[in-house]
């Protein structure tokens, strides 16, 4: 490989009067021989149970969106599954279900349903409580909004969220999600 390095490097050396040329084969030599990463691909180094969750939370999502509609209710929901006892990152999907926003009026500036449901997993995130219980005022950035869940399981923290009706109906939304996952995590 290092030969055939050389060569093309040889070649370009006696092609710089063509500068465009030139420098065309100076990025086919430099990305034909670029090193490969250190370290494993973020994906072969998540642990099971993150790859389980990866499985699940479509169908976690699925038992939200059910539950919702059964509650004729629209917003946003959300899943996301903390390794370990601290928080220091988690996987998470969402899904909408029937609107991720209420639009603005001339009377209300609207409300955006996606951003409340991240706002309360954020809140559980912190807390490692359901949302709206955290035991102390609300940060900056937290709405306080009841209707998150959050579970402990053996490798870590399970969370669902959603945002779009009466605070009750959310937190049954969100127990659906979370029983779903519960089951397998």
């Amino acid at each position: 490989m290092l030969a055939t390095r050389r060569f093309l490097w040889n070649i370009l050396l006696r092609m710089k009067h063509t500068l465009g040329i030139a420098t065309i084969l100076a990025l086919l030599i430099s990305s034909s021989f670029a090193a490969e990463p250190a370290s494993p691909p973020a994906a072969a180094a998540r642990s099971a149970s993150a790859r389980v969750f990866d499985e699940v939370a479509d169908t976690a999502l699925a038992a939200m969106s059910k539950r919702a509609e059964e509650l004729k209710i629209s917003g946003a929901a959300v899943v996301a599954y903390i390794e370990g006892d601290n928080t220091k990152g988690w996987s998470s999907k969402m899904v909408v279900v029937g609107k991720m926003a209420n639009a603005p009026t001339e009377k209300n500036r609207g409300v955006n349903l996606l951003a409340i449901a991240y706002t309360k997993a954020a809140e559980m995130a912190d807390t490692l409580k359901d949302s709206g219980n955290a035991g102390r005022p609300t940060m900056a950035g937290e709405t306080g909004y009841k209707g998150g869940a959050i579970k402990k399981c053996k490798t870590g923290y399970l969370i669902a969220a959603f945002s779009g009706g009466p605070a009750e109906s959310d937190f049954k939304v969100s127990q659906a999600g979370l029983e779903v996952l519960a089951t397998k995590l």
